[in-house]
């Protein structure tokens, strides 16, 4: 499966979460080792991920 990276990392430091793709940091390190079951697990978390981050950003920016 190929990688859903859009080369803006950054990690969340509360959800651990890249800003970009919305994986871990382990995620990242073993996508290309991740069985094709695994890896579209977590590439269909993704959209959820990211909009979840995004709501939480953008509160903490409104503080």
């Amino acid at each position: 499966m190929r990688s859903p990276c859009v080369e803006l990392c950054g990690f969340d430091a509360r959800t651990g979460w890249c800003q970009g793709c919305g994986r871990t940091r382990e995620e990242v390190r073993r996508w290309r080792n991740l069985r094709p079951g695994d890896a579209r697990r977590v590439a269909s978390d993704l959209p959820q991920r990211l909009a979840k981050l995004s709501t939480r950003l953008a509160k903490d920016g409104a503080r």
